[in-house]
């Protein structure tokens, strides 16, 4: 299958429930992304986590994955695990980020996510980016929520390497959990590589796209 390509890539916004989420999901889409446009403009909005050790990892970390990008992040402090109880605030944060960027893409959770922060951050991102091509990234957890995706993102080897080296550098907060290592995030790569044959990939979630092919 031939690659669709869009011609005008230059602002992406981010948005994660927690610090890591956005690197795990699609660590290795902004690296080339970022890699092969330099001075992309990425606006990265992470709802949780403000004010404790795991923003400082954030900051470093995004600023990691997107090599020569104009990188501005906000990282609140909704509490972990309680995101539909804060609903205007998430609704809000959104909406704020909205005001400020016209992006030609926006990377976000996927709406069927079974983790609660999770779901009620993608359900508002359609209320807010009501016209913009909106990637849904997904991320390997206990609930056993993985999907039939519908895009994926090849990466080199280089490339899924580099992520797992960030991922495990850059977040030593989570180095104690189970599933947070080389293994989980290389095993998920080559099975979504397998279904678009490649050697590794990420995969999306994609609801609407506005094909143009008018000459």
């Amino acid at each position: 299958m031939r690659a669709f390509r869009p011609d005008a890539l230059d602002r992406v916004v981010l948005l994660g429930a927690h610090c890591d989420d956005i690197a795990i999901g699609a660590g290795g889409t902004l690296l080339t992304m970022c890699r092969s446009r330099p001075g992309l403009q990425v606006d990265a909005l992470v709802l949780s986590g403000g004010g404790t050790p795991r923003e400082a990892e954030e900051h470093a970390a995004l600023q990691s994955f997107c090599p020569g990008a104009e990188l501005k992040l906000t990282v609140l402090d909704l509490p972990d695990g309680r995101f539909p109880a804060n609903w205007e605030r998430a609704k809000q944060a959104v909406e704020d980020l909205r005001a400020r960027t016209e992006p030609d893409v926006v990377i976000a959770p996927h709406a069927r996510d079974a983790h609660q922060d999770h779901r009620t951050l993608a359900e508002l991102v359609p209320t807010a980016f009501r016209d913009h091509l909106s990637l849904g990234y997904e991320i390997l957890k206990w609930e056993g929520d993985l999907g039939a995706p519908t895009g994926y993102q090849p990466l080199p080897d280089e490339v899924a390497e580099a992520k797992v080296e960030k991922l495990l550098r850059y977040y030593p907060s989570q180095s104690g959990r189970y599933w947070f290592d080389r293994e989980t995030f290389l095993g998920l790569a080559r099975v979504r590589g397998v279904q678009c044959r490649a050697r590794y990939a990420e995969a999306f979630y994609l609801d609407k796209l506005i094909v143009g092919l008018e000459a």
